[in-house]
């Protein structure tokens, strides 16, 4: 099977194109072999570039452990320069279709190669019942802003390590077509997140687990995250994550609509316009090329 690797702020993926190979017969189980940075490619996960009747490609995104994602940001910016350095579409901006509708994304192109892209990552979800978020005593249709995190996660689990981060017991959520939650901190780098990250993800208020982000913030413009993906673990980078980030200190005052996002892997640009869109800046990097033999 020929492969191609690219990365967007370090979140980086297997990439197959589906336009000239035909799609895998089991992309979930695919996904588990190539994503291991052992015995396979190595990577956040899978992702299909597809044909599409609605728009210019269409992209499948696979985690890790196999499990099917709505959406993925850094992947999306991957897949629109794949679709243009390609030649399946070279034009900007390009219409790619996702589990989360189908999204136009601007490219930065230099010597004919895309360097960086713009993604139009549509409306923020606030209601509980769709991000979705199932708390007691709380309606469908309400927004989950600054609730407090110990009403709903068992504060055990936080032990031993809460005052040293400085953890602001509130969670906030939102989906940009897949499920987040944002948690502040003064001491982002004192987080344990690999032993938090998966209380989180599979904690039962979130009925279709959730991508968790801890976040510190440096002043009205500008956040340091860290991410724990849902069905990856800790992930360099986080496209959707990092726009939900925006939403969430936009909408508890914490920061302004337009915001820097310092990530393990690199930068990402977000603002939140006044049209309800995000809009996510960043780059795309293909790494490689390769083949590698499917038993």
């Amino acid at each position: 099977m020929k492969f191609t690797k690219m990365q967007g702020a370090g979140n980086d993926y297997v990439y197959v194109d589906c336009f000239a190979n035909p799609m895998p017969a089991d992309p979930a189980k695919l996904a588990t072999l190539v994503a291991d940075r052992h015995y396979g490619i190595g990577g956040d996960g899978l992702i299909l570039v597809c044909p599409s009747d609605k728009a210019d490609a269409r992209m499948r995104m696979f985690n890790a452990d196999g499990s099917e994602s709505e959406m993925c940001g850094n992947g999306v910016r991957c897949v629109a320069k794949f679709v243009h350095d390609h030649g399946i579409a070279r034009k900007t901006p390009l219409k790619i279709e996702t589990g989360n509708g189908v999204l136009e994304i601007a490219l930065e192109v230099k010597n004919g190669k895309a360097e960086r892209a713009t993604v139009d990552m549509g409306r923020p979800i606030l209601e509980a019942a769709k991000i979705p978020v199932s708390l007691q005593g709380l309606a469908a249709d309400a927004r989950v802003v600054d609730v407090p995190l110990f009403d709903h996660v068992p504060q055990e689990s936080f032990a031993g390590w809460m005052q040293k981060v400085g953890l602001e017991p509130k969670m906030t959520c939102v989906s940009m077509g897949n499920p987040h939650v944002t948690i502040y901190v003064r001491d982002i780098a004192a987080v344990p997140l690999e032993q938090i990250g998966p209380v989180l993800e599979n904690a039962p208020i979130f009925p279709r687990r959730i991508n968790v982000h801890f976040v510190q913030v440096h002043g009205p413009g500008e956040v340091t995250m860290r991410t724990w993906e849902r069905g990856s673990g800790i992930t360099l980078a986080c496209g959707t994550g990092a726009s939900a980030v925006c939403v969430s200190g936009a909408l508890t005052g914490r920061h302004g609509r337009h915001v820097l996002a310092h990530l393990p892997g690199g930068d990402l640009e977000l603002r939140w316009a006044e049209n309800d869109h995000v809009f996510m800046t960043g780059p795309a990097v293909e790494v490689f090329t390769g083949e590698i033999e499917i038993n």
